[in-house]
């Protein structure tokens, strides 16, 4: 039998490459910290080659205590395992001079620094020096894995047996591109920014088709489908229960886990053995890494986060990568302010800090980790990347900046898919989207006043003095208008004890006194709760125990309807007209400037105020009124020609409610699977799946064709 070697051409070249790129980045450094001190330059390599040994040393040992500690032992132990070895390797080794700790550090953080420039400046890919290690260890296997096979195979039988034994399994990535339409995706593709999906498409691997986000067209409810099944108990990103009387958001990891609580029945998307990462809800997964439905456990098993925290240096890259993200976002949103781009809103804030986090650790952070587990043989992974959703929200669904963030989620789609090439699963790869973007001025910047401040206007009931800490609940633009884009960087918040992203930005939601009241307290309720999910306005009377239909709400309010129908920014009001009677299904009419339609029996009076929006616009508005904490008076923003709408909360890219190209998803899977008709509905003369439910169907029907559940 012939004799193979335990590693490939490309194992060599890659490690020369780390070794040699290692070399360069530490000498750099060296040479720019006074504290370090070279007498030959050749030490420099050795110290490379050392900090490279070490890793490997040292990695079973950080597992080890990541296993008792969690992800903070993960990281604390990497990042003192990266400073010890440089310390060790620039103390001990001949040649180097070294005066204190600071000086090492100084020396990783440059060398960093230097080594992600230069791979810039040759063209790699900005984080694929993430899953170099993972990818080599993945080759390896599949290579003793081959050798294995052919040790066991009889002569005459072929010597790809084997292998296609080892991979026989199948497996599945699906790879939510967080709010990313279709148009979106088309334009991104048909610009080049996204090659490695294109060619998906060209080579004819892979089917493309779109499917419909019902309203709420959020990532909670579109999640909640997708990994449950259901997104009944989700009417929006926020709502106010009135048997709790609270207000419940799903980006506070309690909130998300009692959301998911009512929902779960055992079997979802992610059960038996199934991976979330990054996302609002686990899928019954059994390993859950940052997920927010979760975050009271943890961010996951420490052991997982041990490769990149650990890594020589991909940590420090991460870091100081961070820091430019940071002040390219600054650079971009004042180029927007000086080019009097509009429509806009500010990029100041907690937001240039957000985008830097979510966009390069967090997105380094997911590729190391889904990689980890394709390499493990995981039987279906599900990750959602939030990076196009975060910076169009700001910046604008089509603006450049946007754009840009979907060419390097094209890169990491590309790494996984090598890292599938070489994983002991044959992993099939699904990449979709929760909902898309609408782009347009808030609803402040057209109004002149907040959408809280409108309705309390409308109300004519301005707080007393007396009563300012029980003023409703509401979305001020821009303080909490991105609550939705905290997503993983809030749930390591809450694990890491600092309460959520609404609490650390100053935006928190005051619902009433400062404590929770108690169901039925109505002395201790505010007397309207009114919320912003996008271009969907939500709007509660919390000292009512039931819903208010239409006669109630105009006589104790009577300018409110009326008022908010002849709004310039609103072009839909649906109000419950009546209760059920006897089983009967309640009357729900949705108002417009010069007309009203009937959601139930389909009857126009004057113009059809949902024209504008569509065919599903009737059966969507019908099922987001009836669902169990809908609001009293449930809103959907004026749309123009252009498919312009206007967000209830700070954000010049929205969804969640009607109009634009939001609800409009993305679906892309292997051509080798397929969708049936039945399946689909008619949408405006075109087939498509309708609804996050029906597109976890179809990924469990996968699943099972694939045998990967049963």
């Amino acid at each position: 039998m012939r004799h193979r070697l335990p590693f490939s051409v490309h194992d060599l070249t890659g490690a020369l490459w780390s070794l040699v790129s290692t070399t360069a980045g530490l000498a750099l450094a060296i040479w720019c910290v006074p504290g370090v001190r070279i007498t030959s330059w050749w030490s420099v390599f050795l110290a490379a080659f050392v900090v490279g040994v070490g890793d490997a040393v040292l990695r079973p040992l950080w597992r080890l205590v990541a296993g008792r500690a969690g992800v903070l032992g993960a990281l604390v132990s990497g990042l003192v395992g990266q400073v010890l070895v440089a310390w060790l390797a620039l103390t001990y080794l001949p040649g180097f001079e070294t005066d204190d700790w600071g000086s090492v550090v100084a020396v990783l953080v440059l060398a960093a620094f230097f080594m992600a420039i230069g791979r810039w400046a040759v063209g790699a890919s900005d984080n694929e020096y993430v899953i170099d290690h993972l990818l080599r260890r993945a080759r390896r296997a599949q290579r003793a894995a081959d050798r294995r096979a052919q040790a066991s195979t009889a002569p005459g039988d072929g010597e790809d047996g084997g292998a296609a034994a080892d991979r026989s399994r199948a497996g599945l990535l699906v790879v939510q591109l967080d709010g990313v339409a279709r148009e979106t995706f088309d334009h991104a593709v048909q610009a080049g920014l996204a090659p490695n999906l294109a060619r998906w498409l060209s080579s004819g691997t892979h089917e493309l088709e779109s499917w419909w986000a019902r309203v709420p067209s959020t990532t909670p409810a579109s999640q909640a489908g997708l990994l449950h099944g259901t997104s009944e108990h989700v009417p929006a990103f926020r709502w106010w229960d009135r048997a709790q009387g609270r207000l419940v958001v799903t980006n506070r990891p309690a909130d998300a886990a009692q959301v998911e609580a009512a929902m779960s029945d055992g079997r979802g998307l992610l059960a038996g053995g199934g991976v979330a990462v990054s996302t609002m809800f686990s899928g019954d997964a059994a390993t859950n890494l940052l997920v927010m439905s979760r975050a009271r456990a943890g961010l996951g098993p420490g052991q997982l986060f041990v490769h990149f925290f650990s890594s020589p240096f991909v940590l420090v890259r991460a870091l100081v990568a961070t820091v430019g993200e940071f002040f390219k976002e600054l650079y971009q949103g004042w180029q927007q302010a000086v080019r009097d781009v509009v429509p806009r809103v500010s990029r100041l804030g907690a937001y240039p800090v957000l985008r830097a986090v979510s966009n390069v650790v967090l997105r380094d952070l997911n590729t190391s980790l889904v990689a980890e587990q394709l390499v493990r043989g995981a039987p279906v992974v599900f990750v959602d990347l939030v990076d196009y959703d975060e910076i169009a929200h700001h910046a604008g669904p089509l603006r450049p900046e946007a754009m840009r963030a979907l060419e390097g989620l094209d890169r990491v789609v590309g790494l996984w898919e090598q890292v599938a090439e070489a994983a002991p699963r044959r992993y099939e790869v699904v990449v979709l989207s929760d909902h898309g973007q609408a782009l347009g001025a808030t609803f402040e910047q057209v109004v002149g006043r907040s959408f809280l401040d409108e309705v309390r206007r409308l109300m004519a009931a301005r707080p007393a003095p007396v009563e300012r800490r029980r003023r409703a609940a509401g979305v001020r633009s821009p303080a909490s208008a991105d609550s939705e884009a905290w997503g993983a960087v809030n749930t390591a918040l809450n694990v890491l004890g600092r309460g959520g992203a609404e609490d650390v930005r100053g935006g928190r939601v005051l619902v009433g006194p400062d404590r929770e009241p108690a169901p039925g307290d109505a002395g201790d309720l505010p007397e309207v709760a009114v919320v912003g999910s996008g271009n969907l306005g939500l709007v509660w009377f919390p000292r009512s125990p039931v819903r208010l239909v239409g006669d109630e709400i105009r006589a104790r309010w009577p300018a409110l309807v009326p008022g908010l129908v002849a709004n310039p920014a609103v072009g839909v009001v649906v109000v419950q007209e009546s209760g059920p009677v006897q089983g009967e299904v309640p009357d729900v009419v949705a108002y417009g400037p010069a007309g009203s339609r009937h959601l139930v029996t389909g009857e126009v009076h004057g113009q059809d105020p949902l024209a504008p929006y569509g065919p599903r616009a009737a059966p969507d508005l019908l099922r987001a009124a009836s669902l169990e904490h809908a609001g009293d008076l449930l809103l959907v923003s004026s749309v123009d020609d252009a498919g312009l709408v206007h967000a209830f909360e700070g954000l010049v890219g929205s969804h969640g409610g009607l109009g634009g190209a939001q609800n409009e998803a993305v679906l892309l899977y292997p051509a080798s699977l397929r969708v049936a008709d039945a399946a689909r509905e008619d949408v405006g003369g075109r087939r498509m799946l309708v609804g996050a439910e029906a597109v976890h169907r179809v990924l469990v029907g996968w699943l099972e064709e694939l045998g990967v559940r049963t």
